[in-house]
């Protein structure tokens, strides 16, 4: 840490602390970004999840007045048969 002072030192001198401020700025703007974006992905993530709730309880549902009415289907796909 101390090299990366020495260093920030030679090369801006006086203007160190304007640089500061505006990599201080710079940096507080991508945070507020980084957490706009994180909270949209939270806010349809959690749509999504209440939706596929409400369609979870609604399919099971009509699933259950559809199973007595109708007779499970057997297996479409031919059986796997192994070479000899």
């Amino acid at each position: 840490m101390v090299v990366i002072g020495v260093i920030a030192v030679v090369l801006f001198g006086g203007n160190l602390p304007e640089v500061a401020r505006k990599l201080g700025g710079s940096y507080r703007e991508f945070r507020r970004g980084l957490n706009e974006v994180q909270q949209q992905f939270r806010l349809a993530e959690h749509e999504a999840k209440k939706n596929l709730s409400v369609d979870d309880s609604k399919s099971s549902k009509t699933t259950e007045v559809d199973d007595e009415e109708e007779e499970p289907a057997g297996p479409k796909a031919p059986k796997f048969k192994p070479p000899s």
